[in-house]
């Protein structure tokens, strides 16, 4: 097993929604920026398992897109929401190291935090590289 292609997994999903139109405007962190406002997706949490077989080295990464908001209701992060997942299921990402096999949706998980204030959608995807 090899955890190599993970940083080139990030940025091109860092790269991905970044040019994704419907996402235009909305601060892609990967790290909860300090004093913030607003709506902002954060690529937080990962996991990677071995899944090399005898054509060669592989993992599977289960990660987590979240879409984080202190505005009143869910329906505008849904909507945000969707347009990740419509930009990544499936997605034709090059990687700078590795090959990606493929991405898909898994699950998504919507509530508030902070006593109420904020939302919080959290997309996991599972993504099978190559390397």
């Amino acid at each position: 097993m090899s955890y190599g292609a993970a940083p080139a997994l990030q940025t091109a999903v860092f790269q991905r929604l970044s040019g994704w139109p419907a996402l235009a405007g909305v601060p892609i962190h990967d790290a909860v920026p300090p004093n913030v406002s607003g709506t902002f997706v954060l690529i937080g949490p990962e996991e990677a398992r071995d899944q090399s077989d005898k054509s060669g080295a592989g993992a599977e990464h289960q990660l987590v897109i979240s879409v984080i908001t202190d505005t009143t209701g869910f329906l505008s992060i849904k909507a945000i929401a969707a347009e990740i997942s419509d930009a990544l299921a499936d997605a034709p990402l090059s990687l700078s190291r590795g090959v990606l096999v493929s991405l898909f949706f898994l699950r998504a998980s919507a509530r508030r935090i902070q006593e109420g204030e904020t939302r919080r959608i959290d997309l996991a995807f599972r993504a099978r590289v190559q390397l």
